[in-house]
């Protein structure tokens, strides 16, 4: 997972590639363009090349949320960046072609993503039931890419861990939050080419954990990442307890909403597993993709009843639950769509603490698009506000504002220490 495909994809006024809430999907057509047989062979060329952007600007026009197109000229902006396109000599230089017009919106959940990009695959995963009648032509399978597991952030023309998955191969490595990734078996580092071919096998990664510092190695074996999976399993993992001033609190990261699966986990993590016996929890929705529904804040009313099934076996399952402790939510500025949602509606009603820094302030529904040569483009189809407020471009900001400079942190989180001590010294309960 990768920052260019996943955390900090943005356009000129928000981020961009965040899920929304409202999740809608459109098929593009697979095929069916005009013949050019009759056109010269080189003209035949170029419009044959240029198919995947026009499809891509005219899906634009067709569905962006404002029919206006914010008074852009469109046209005028396609003619230009489709030279931009003919002229690039890779399918990454294409799509970085695709994502500057998307950009020319200044709008969130306009992204365009190709294989090469860890977003590609998660965005697939996301919409796959209404990609599903296409999806197994591009991934025959199911959907999978190589990989750690890791979150990274480019700075100054350096790659730096942003997040470890909990339980995946970057964790079982060793790796840390502001690890500087030097190389990949000497190689740079790419978030997915990097492991292509090497699953089941193992990769030395060179980081430096210092500024200046010296090189170590570290190896890790990389794996088909299944992404809802993967984010499933990172967020169960995730849930530990921290004691601190005599207080067991509890933890837990929501690195996707995009599902009710999600919620679930958090509930019964919280009601019967390992966070159960807790005196408060840290709700950790920083980075990752958005998708959730505001009724999610429900567990945290206290004026409702819990409700529970019990099977023959004596097993037990929650319908209902309602955490009735101190809570505390970590936000930051990968904190995105749905997730912004349940950051507005934890502060504006008294139910914690938001600790971190600003969200993305990206805050619309997307419709995601299969294009003609598989790749994925994702459309802003609707504006959205929250208790009659948009958030887009503008986001939620913390109660407790606490920076996080990545670089080099070396696995030290002081927006996660400031929600534990908060927390620890809460005398409420």
């Amino acid at each position: 997972m990768h920052a260019r495909g996943f955390l900090s994809r943005r356009s000129k006024a928000g981020a961009a590639g965040a899920i929304a809430f409202a999740l809608t999907v459109s098929l593009a057509p697979m095929g069916g363009f005009p013949a050019l047989a009759e056109a010269p062979r080189a003209e035949a060329r170029e419009k044959a090349s240029a198919e995947v952007f026009d499809e891509a600007a005219r899906l634009v026009r067709q569905n962006f949320y404002d029919r206006n197109l914010k008074g852009r000229d469109w046209d005028a902006l396609t003619t230009s960046h489709r030279q931009h396109y003919l002229a690039a000599k890779t399918p990454k230089e294409r799509s970085a072609a695709i994502n500057a017009l998307l950009a020319e919106l200044d709008a969130s959940h306009m992204i365009h993503a190709m294989a090469d990009d860890p977003a590609y695959y998660q965005l697939a995963d996301i919409f796959r039931y209404g990609l599903r009648r296409t999806l197994s032509k591009h991934f025959p399978n199911g959907i999978s890419y190589p990989g750690i597991g890791v979150f990274t952030r480019d700075t100054d023309g350096k790659t730096f861990v942003a997040g470890v998955l909990a339980g995946l191969a970057g964790d079982k490595a060793g790796l840390r939050v502001g690890d500087e990734i030097v190389s990949v078996d000497g190689a740079p580092f790419e978030p997915v080419v990097s492991f292509r071919d090497k699953v089941g096998s193992h990769v030395k990664i060179a980081i430096r954990r210092e500024r200046n510092g010296p090189l170590t190695n570290v190896v890790a074996h990389p794996q088909r990442i299944e992404p809802g999976k993967a984010f499933r399993s990172a967020m169960r993992d995730s849930a530990r307890i921290i004691e601190a001033n005599g207080k067991r609190l509890a933890y837990i990261h929501v690195w996707s909403y995009a599902g009710e699966d999600f919620q679930n986990i958090l509930m019964e993590e919280l009601a019967s597993g390992k966070l159960k016996d807790a005196d408060a929890l840290i709700w950790d929705l920083r980075d990752g993709w958005g998708g959730a529904q505001p009724r999610y804040l429900d567990i945290f009313n206290t004026r409702g009843p819990d409700m529970t099934f019990t099977e023959r076996d004596g097993k037990t399952s929650f319908a209902s639950f309602k955490w009735r402790k101190p809570v505390a939510l970590i936000a930051n500025g990968g904190t995105r769509s749905g997730k912004e949602v349940l950051t507005y509606g934890f502060k504006k009603y008294g139910l914690g603490e938001v600790i971190g820094t600003t969200t993305a302030g990206a805050l619309l529904a997307g419709r995601g698009h299969l294009l003609s040569d598989g790749s994925f483009l994702m459309v802003a189809v609707n504006d959205v506000a929250v208790d009659g407020e948009r958030l887009e471009g503008v986001g939620v900001t913390p109660t407790i504002e606490v920076p996080f400079d990545i670089p080099y942190a070396a696995g030290r989180d002081p927006q996660l220490e400031k929600a534990v001590q908060v927390l620890s010294e809460d005398t409420r309960g």
